[in-house]
């Protein structure tokens, strides 16, 4: 897809050079340079990430303040952001070779500004529209679609021996994103110190309490941070010159690879993102029945944190033994967790909550291994013309799983009554993407090891 081969435009923005796997030039400029950027981009996608899933933290509260949502309208809700992110994410794998890393990070960032600030203006008023809180759903997406011009971005400053461990490191703190919008959000509803900006209080009521809550805190905390990470990325980040092809960037689509990695990463990431969504109001819809019912967010957090967790972790030790191998765990990890989910999703008793939670948790768990497995396979398993291509289009694809997750969920509700059917879809799913992942790339005699 990329090739560094055009003069550099005469513009402090660029590089003059860039030539990262001669040894030379990556000890003398190259390795302080890559880490730096690393560090800038990857503080820049935590903050995507909380903007892309704050609406999952933000909907378990909403009926409390007086919004008058059905279980199915909340599902859209959630499903909203994952449907704008897989858009934005295929226009996201373009961006790098148009408009360069510092001018794609710095307004990308600057995006977030549009949901942060409008769910900050919505949630102050019980009588919002529902058109106007779909938009706003739809709005948290950019934070989603970042992510496909952030990682093929970070892919050209590294060495291919490193790539696996900045991916790993990037996606994976990225990542958690999703468990600082969930964490942050109950404790930053109840700071009354903001009221004097960001308005007044609501009264939210649940079936054992009252409360004041300042639920507009939840986005609007955002805004210095995404102001301070565009300062910053303008100022510190360059870009490297690059010519994009629009012979190589068509070409990943002719390719069978591109279209089995894109299932495999759908299987990954499509269900850490999906799940993280939906996670809090599943629990609400599945648990909050019950006397003494569990606050959503209290427990919901825990599943991304972990993913991402592991995803860093896992990207290293990618890098040693390879990805197949730890893709093809992954799957079987995750076929299994669901099964044994399967089983408590239509509970008698509250009693079987925490069999619930591990079965959710064990499905992140591997979900993260899954994550870094495949973002090590993708630079081997195609030509460095293709790779970071392959890594944005299937990241764009994967990136609908927060969609695909919330509308699967909300019409097998509809239809069954619980869930039970969605969790042997996913398992479905999960055996044919092992088997995918097998043949190809893990077993003896593959057509690709990786």
């Amino acid at each position: 897809m990329l090739n560094n081969t055009r003069t550099p435009k005469a513009n402090p923005t660029w590089l003059q050079e860039w030539t990262p796997e001669k040894e030379t030039f990556w000890a003398r400029i190259g390795k302080d340079r890559a880490w730096k950027t690393l560090s800038v981009t990857t503080f820049n996608l935590v903050l995507a990430f909380a903007t892309w899933f704050m609406v999952s933290a933000l909907v378990t509260r909403l009926q409390g303040i007086g919004f008058n949502l059905s279980t199915t309208q909340l599902f859209w809700l959630t499903a909203m952001p994952g449907l704008a992110a897989g858009t934005l994410r295929i226009a996201h794998t373009f961006f790098v070779p148009l408009f360069g890393s510092r001018h794609t990070i710095t307004f990308s960032t600057l995006s977030l500004l549009v949901p942060a600030i409008g769910w900050g203006l919505a949630l102050q008023n019980p009588e919002t529209p529902y058109w106007v809180l779909m938009l706003l759903a739809f709005s948290a997406g950019l934070g989603g679609g970042n992510f496909s011009s952030f990682m093929p971005s970070t892919s050209l400053f590294f060495p291919k021996k490193l790539q696996g461990t900045a991916l790993g490191i990037q996606a994976g703190i990225g990542n958690f994103g999703v468990s600082l919008a969930q964490f942050v959000t109950p404790w930053i509803i109840g700071f009354g110190a903001f009221a004097s900006l960001t308005g007044g209080p609501q009264t939210f009521h649940d079936k054992t309490r009252t409360s004041e809550i300042f639920l507009q805190n939840a986005p609007l905390i955002y805004v210095p941070l995404i102001l301070i990470g565009a300062v910053w990325a303008w100022f510190s980040l360059k870009s490297i010159p690059v010519k994009a092809n629009p012979a190589q960037l068509l070409s990943i689509f002719k390719e069978k690879h591109t279209w089995i990695m894109t299932s495999i990463y759908l299987m990954t990431f499509g269900a850490f993102s999906g799940l993280s969504s939906a996670f809090p109001l599943l629990i609400k819809t599945l648990y909050g029945g019950f006397e003494h019912a569990p606050v959503p967010l209290q427990y919901a957090f825990y599943g991304p944190l972990i993913g991402s967790a592991v995803r860093v972790i896992f990207g290293m030790i990618a890098d040693r033994t390879g990805g197949a191998i730890l893709t093809t765990i992954s799957g079987l990890g995750m076929l299994a967790s669901a099964i044994f989910t399967s089983f408590y999703v239509t509970p008698k008793s509250i009693e079987e909550f925490p069999f619930f939670v591990a079965g959710m948790l064990s499905l992140f768990f591997f979900s993260g291994i899954g994550n870094a497995a495949t973002f090590r396979q993708m630079p081997i398993i195609f030509p460095a013309t293709q790779a970071a291509g392959v890594i944005g289009w299937t990241a764009a694809i994967a990136a609908y799983g927060p969609f695909i997750v919330s509308m699967l969920i909300s019409t097998i509700i509809a239809a069954t009554g619980n869930t039970v059917l969605f969790f042997y879809v996913m398992a479905a799913f999960f055996l044919f993407n092992v088997g995918l992942n097998w043949h190809f790339y893990n077993r003896k005699g593959a057509e690709r090891p990786s």
